[in-house]
């Protein structure tokens, strides 16, 4: 049987009576929404690299000793646990006194429908990441940590009040402040977020 055809409660399923291709399968089906998650949260591929190998180790071990239970909702189980390991990151961080290097961007345009773009639009597209980016960062942080499962997170409403303990309207209103007040830095700081 082809494992890339099962669903992923499937998957967990033989996975734990012990056929390890299948937590591979896992892996790979959502990795790409994983750990685009956790590099737009941290802004470092090898952290990320690393919260990410932490994240699934975590949900190795947490599959093997039968702790989950979130049957029909895998990928929202994954991207709480890389949440909470992100954050025991920067706390870490933070006792530290020590802040992670910003060197490096993801290109999140870096799909075949931007590949006949020019260098120049490539360049002007990366700059509109980054400064929204860093706009995002001006939020209060329940309005971040929403803009953040929402559009780099790829949850829904219903995922995201449920992975923050509040409401779908709460989650909402939540939204709706944040574009408010990102228009707003956008205003306040004449950034331009579009292409000429």
């Amino acid at each position: 049987m082809n494992l890339n055809k099962c669903s992923d409660q499937e998957l967990i399923e033989r996975f734990i009576k012990g056929e390890k291709d299948c937590i591979e399968v896992l892996i790979q089906r959502h990795k790409k929404k994983v750990y685009s998650y956790i590099l737009i949260t941290v802004k470092n591929p090898h952290v990320a690299d690393d919260l990410f190998q932490d994240t699934f180790i975590k949900v190795i071990n947490s599959l093997k000793n039968g702790t989950y239970t979130d049957k029909g909702k895998f990928v929202s189980w994954v991207i709480r646990i890389a949440h909470n390991i992100t954050i025991d990151y920067f706390r870490r961080e933070k006792n530290l006194n020590t802040c992670s290097n910003d060197d490096h961007e993801m290109d999140l345009f870096n799909s075949e429908k931007f590949s006949d773009e020019t260098i120049e639009d490539r360049i002007v597209e990366d700059q509109i990441v980054s400064d929204l980016r860093s706009i995002i960062e001006f939020l209060p942080e329940e309005q971040k940590e929403i803009i953040l499962l929402r559009h780099y997170g790829g949850l829904s409403f219903k995922e995201i009040a449920d992975q923050t303990n509040v409401s779908i309207n709460t989650a909402l209103g939540r939204m709706r402040y944040a574009l408010i007040n990102l228009r707003k830095i956008v205003e306040e700081k004449n950034i331009i977020l579009t292409k000429a």
